[in-house]
């Protein structure tokens, strides 16, 4: 399985994105909408309106990857208002960002 190596934060795009923007999109949604640097090695995720689909944009050592989960019967709990992101603490010891799960259960 294919994750990220070792993302320090995770910073969540609030409201809904249009979904079919990739990579080269998203990376410049990161960087004038939330006023982030994409090549940070951070996980940048974004919600559909919807909210049944999520993409996740990270750089990983060489290249920009995107991870790409769809719901088909439930939805995603997601911030609606805010600044520009809401942060999410990611912790160092956990591989597949367990931590993010909480945030992606369904209802």
């Amino acid at each position: 399985m294919m994750s990220p190596r070792h993302p320090q934060r995770a910073f969540l795009a609030v409201g809904s994105t249009d979904m079919r923007k990739s990579i080269n999109g998203l990376s410049v949604l990161v960087e004038q909408a939330m006023g982030h640097d994409p090549f940070t090695g951070n996980l940048f995720v974004f919600c559909n309106r919807r909210r049944n689909m999520i993409k996740i944009l990270y750089w990983d050592e060489n290249g920009f990857a995107l991870w790409h989960k769809r719901l088909e019967k439930h939805r995603f709990y997601w911030p609606t208002t805010c600044d520009r992101s809401k942060e999410l603490v990611v912790l160092r010891r956990s591989p597949r960002c367990r931590c993010l799960r909480n945030l992606f259960q369904s209802h």
